[in-house]
């Protein structure tokens, strides 16, 4: 199985999931992909298999991933304080790959997500999803 893991800024969120699912997996292959450099250095330190950076390889990484994981800016044209181009959120949304996003409210709220839930209790439910 190919997962993409994408996120921006200083990558935290992104490395605590490659985390969460190499502590449960060790039949999947992940690519992260940073909208920087620092997102995609902190993945890699979280065990990710593959990273690269910006936006061309998040729209080529859309080609054959079987699921695409981060936080749900990644399908937000402009969102991650513009580090999401529309490029990269329409090759997110056009994808094949099953999405799987978690909710950040600072990008937007979504009616009936549980906000008394940590974001580290959101990243399990996101991985359990896989």
């Amino acid at each position: 199985m190919k997962i993409t893991v994408i996120d921006g800024q200083g990558g935290n969120i992104g490395k605590r999931i490659v985390e969460e699912i190499k502590g449960r997996r060790s039949d999947v292959f992940i690519t992260a992909i940073g909208t920087n450099s620092a997102a995609t250095s902190a993945m890699m330190k979280g065990g990710a298999d593959q990273g690269a950076t910006g936006e061309n390889p998040v729209v080529l990484s859309m080609r054959d991933a079987d699921v695409v994981i981060g936080p749900i800016g990644i399908i937000l044209a402009d969102s991650m304080l513009g580090e999401i181009t529309p490029r990269m959120a329409e090759a997110v949304g056009a994808s094949r790959a099953r999405k799987i996003l978690i909710p950040i409210n600072r990008c937007v709220t979504v009616a009936g997500v549980d906000e008394a839930l940590t974001l580290s209790e959101y990243i399990k439910l996101a991985v359990d999803k896989i």
